[in-house]
């Protein structure tokens, strides 16, 4: 069964989309996709799968504007709140976890739909990407030569073992040199033949939620406001060390670089006011949706849709249904520019 995800910028919707294909997706024998496909019908409701790296943290909930398991209408869902905020994220746990989870999924004859933002969650999720391990002494060994012999001559080196990776790289990135060339001796294959490809590793279809800049805008803003005025400041208290200007236990170098954590954290340490610091998330998230609609506008495998449109469920599940029938077209090689990307 094909895998449907809703992906784009934040504030559009996605998961609200998501919930209601889970609940239209149903998967009785011969069930066609379409509104009146669902529960109703006695079809086993879709499972979601989360694809945004914050929602995976525990207690994060405010300012990741997570789905409160009260307003889930009882559809399971996997890879929310498995992560402590003082862990760092990884986004090669998370494919082997979700992965697994879509194969769960599938064994139960249910529907999977993935939702989130993050790009490179996404992408490891569906499309092949592999994740080479570690070698400490090989990579002590590659910061040492860089000390010793400078960052230009192991960019040489790779520039001869790999010319398309040291391209991309440049030679003043000391840190993706050496990771480069680590690589390259722990596998024995080009640093580039290891970077992810648009190829998806199961059957599935992307579903991207879009909108003008304007409306965009506009609905950050009063997503700002709901978080200020849903307790953020007191979420972040209470995750937070008193280190960092709160009760918790702390939160971890991924975790506090969020956008709503980030500035939280920022005004505790007098680096602005609180007026100053609930501008400044609304910037950010404004920011984030922009660079968010930058990766997945480059992946022209992403079906876009009309997120204020009054019949996006319809919409989706035309595209969903084209999918499944194999009649879905796809666009070409080149990046579709969507109105956030330009």
């Amino acid at each position: 069964m094909i895998v449907v995800a809703v992906v784009g910028p934040t504030a559009t919707g996605k998961s609200d989309l998501a919930l209601d294909l889970a609940e239209a997706l149903g998967a009785a024998p011969g069930a066609v996709p379409g509104a009146a496909s669902g529960a109703a019908s006695g079809a086993v409701a879709g499972e979601i799968v989360n694809a945004d790296a914050f929602q995976l943290y525990r207690g994060m909930d405010v300012g990741t504007a997570k789905v409160p398991p009260a307003e889930r209408r009882g559809i399971v869902h996997h890879q929310l709140d498995v992560l402590d905020p003082a862990q760092d994220a990884s986004v090669a746990r998370y494919q082997q976890a979700a992965r697994a989870d879509l194969d769960a999924i599938a064994g139960r004859g249910a529907r999977a739909v993935v939702v989130g933002g993050s790009g490179l969650y996404v992408r490891a999720l569906l499309d092949q990407m592999d994740f080479p391990g570690t070698d400490p002494a090989v990579r002590e060994r590659l910061e040492a030569r860089a000390e010793t012999e400078g960052r230009r001559a192991l960019h040489a080196e790779l520039a001869r073992l790999d010319p398309l990776a040291a391209e991309s790289i440049g030679p003043h990135n000391t840190r993706r040199i050496v990771r480069a060339l680590e690589v390259i001796e722990i596998t024995g294959l080009p640093y580039t033949a290891n970077l992810p490809r648009q190829e998806y590793v199961r059957p599935a279809v992307q579903i991207g939620l879009d909108c003008s800049r304007e409306v965009l805008d506009a609905r950050v803003g009063s997503r700002v406001d709901r978080m200020w005025d849903g307790g953020l400041v007191e979420e972040v208290r209470g995750l937070a060390s008193p280190e960092q200007g709160g009760t918790g236990t702390g939160l971890g170098v991924t975790a506090a670089r969020a956008v709503g954590y980030a500035e939280v954290l920022a005004w505790w340490r007098g680096e602005s006011t609180e007026a100053e610091a609930r501008e400044a998330v609304t910037a950010n998230t404004r920011r984030l949706a922009r660079k968010q609609m930058g990766w997945f506008g480059r992946d022209p495998r992403v079906h876009w849709l009309d997120a204020a449109s009054p019949h996006l469920l319809d919409d989706a599940l035309a595209v969903v249904a084209a999918a499944d029938a194999g009649t879905l077209a796809v666009a070409g090689t080149e990046p579709v520019r969507r109105s956030l990307g330009s």
